[in-house]
């Protein structure tokens, strides 16, 4: 039996939620989020509540129940708060900032905007900021923020695998929060 899975969701008020042909929407205003469901977990929404139970018995279908409560409950607190996360960057030098976009070789439009980072490179990284993305840079803490807590995570590690913080001055990408463990440097004799 899956704890997550066995749960009632509950609604809340101002959002609205159906499932079509396998497709779960979620919406509240102008936030909508879908997600395609597999036939295996019956979803019933009655009223405000939604409940999930398992067609079959197999192990395979027991641990998509418990996911599938996990994405639908992501998808409510997505439309009702949204997600945010923080990244501080550390280092002499190093710099963010969100720009513009400009088309580029690749034929991409300029209708976003990246995010320009100097990581002691020689040159400026530039990282185009995802559809459905809100990105800040204030001094060296960006912030993340969306509806979709798969994309703003994604993004977020994108980011932070950039430049990695290195365990002797902590030097790069670290989320507001992390402790980065330090390692002595070399010693004088």
């Amino acid at each position: 039996m899956s704890k997550v899975g066995k749960q009632i969701i509950q609604i809340p008020e101002k959002v609205e939620v159906s499932l079509q042909e396998g497709v779960f929407t979620v919406k509240s205003g102008p936030s909508i989020l879908t997600k395609i469901f597999k036939p295996i977990i019956d979803v019933k929404i009655n009223g405000k509540e939604i409940t999930l139970s398992p067609k079959a018995e197999d192990v395979f279908t027991r641990s998509l129940w418990g996911t599938y409560a996990s994405h639908i409950k992501n998808m409510i607190e997505g439309v009702t708060r949204g997600y945010t996360k923080k990244l501080i960057l550390e280092g002499v030098g190093f710099k963010s900032e969100v720009k513009p976009a400009r088309p580029n070789d690749s034929g991409r439009s300029g209708g976003g905007q990246d995010l320009v980072f100097a990581l002691g490179f020689s040159h400026p990284v530039v990282v185009p900021i995802p559809p459905g993305i809100k990105a800040t840079a204030e001094k060296n803490l960006i912030t993340i923020s969306g509806i979709d807590k798969e994309k703003v995570g994604e993004f977020s590690a994108k980011l932070r695998d950039m430049k990695k913080p290195e365990p002797y001055k902590g030097k790069g990408f670290r989320y507001e929060g992390e402790v980065i463990r330090r390692k002595q440097g070399k010693k004088s004799a």
